[in-house]
């Protein structure tokens, strides 16, 4: 089953689809900064060529959830994430209907996730890291994020497959 949105017609498709490409672009460079404090982990820890750095650990993990909720954000986006085919040769309204479903499934999660995201972040507003004084709502805030996130693909999502299922083209 295709649940990806159709093309960039409209302001509000246009504005997901923007939005989606900077998300790539953050993706991509997230995976390649984390590299570097990751790298910096190991040799530090299998030689003597560089000191033990303790902030490697947490920049790495602050860079590894983050690269996590961009990729799930995509995913919602692209149809991929979250998804499973139970009837995989299913087209047409009962196509629809099980797209429609399992959108408003997952849009349980997306508010599950920016509703408690938001009491999350509040609780690490005013606290920091242990080791590198990292400020806790810059890992915190990636959940309402990407539960906002969420809502807004699939707004698209719903939207076309509400189409679908009605056979409206407005």
């Amino acid at each position: 089953m295709n649940t990806a949105p159709p093309p960039a017609t409209g302001a509000w498709r246009r504005l997901t689809a923007a939005y989606a490409t900077l998300l790539e672009w953050l993706l991509a460079i997230s995976v390649a900064v984390l590299v570097f404090p990751v790298a910096l982990q190991i040799f530090s820890r299998f030689t003597d060529l560089l000191p033990h750095y303790i902030w490697t650990e947490e920049m790495a993990r602050l860079l590894f959830v983050w690269m996590i909720m961009i990729g799930a954000m995509l995913g919602i986006r692209e149809g991929t994430h979250f998804i499973v085919d139970v009837f995989p040769s299913a087209t047409g309204r009962f196509g629809a209907a099980l797209n429609l479903f399992a959108s408003l499934a997952v849009l349980v999660f997306a508010i599950v996730f920016a509703w408690f995201g938001i009491e999350f972040t509040r609780f690490g507003w005013n606290r920091t890291s242990e080791l590198a004084e990292l400020p806790l709502w810059m890992i915190h805030i990636a959940w309402p994020i990407t539960g906002f996130t969420w809502l807004a693909f699939l707004g698209e999502h719903v939207v076309a497959q509400w189409r679908a299922l009605t056979g409206s083209t407005s």
